[in-house]
């Protein structure tokens, strides 16, 4: 409505699936770009793409198995971005680092996934809370943007500036 829009055929534009596991998130990316061939889509949106992984695989002695498999999910991303010229967003989770190493870090999170995220990512991104309603979007990594935060706001009617 925001735009001038009838929300009813903005939500008839877009597909959502739930992966219930990381076999299965590859399938739907597979379905994903089957849906694609068929019809033109602009944005693929990957929400927490790491979270399926470490409930599948757990411990240091799958860590390899873990990365190898969710490198080929990247890949597959990658080639889905290239071949339908669709934009990618990747939703990660983070974990609070107990080495030595944090108690020197003025943010003691990481991403999980490690550098085969950091790699598969053109630009990332740190989203994280501010004051009161204000959330903080800081650029973290990109080849083409300075490193930068921006404060902005969730509101009724959408994204709003950092004017709080």
């Amino acid at each position: 409505e925001r735009f001038g829009l009838n929300p009813q055929d903005v939500l008839d534009n877009v597909a959502v699936a739930r992966a219930y596991n990381s076999d299965h998130q590859t399938k739907l990316l597979l379905s994903a770009a089957a849906m694609m061939a068929e019809q033109r889509y602009a944005l693929l949106v990957v929400d927490s793409a790491t979270a399926l992984y470490r409930t599948d695989y757990s411990g240091r002695g799958e860590l390899s198995v873990r990365q190898m498999h969710l490198a080929k999910f990247l890949r597959m991303l990658q080639r889905i971005a290239d071949e339908f010229a669709v934009a990618v967003v990747i939703t990660n989770q983070v974990v609070a680092q107990v080495d030595g190493a944090a108690l020197f870090a003025a943010d003691p999170k990481k991403p999980i996934g490690g550098h085969i995220m950091a790699h598969a990512s053109t630009t990332r991104l740190y989203l994280r809370k501010g004051k009161g309603d204000a959330r903080i979007c800081k650029v973290y990594d990109s080849p083409c943007l300075p490193e930068a935060d921006a404060q902005f706001t969730i509101q009724a009617d959408g994204i709003g500036d950092g004017d709080c």
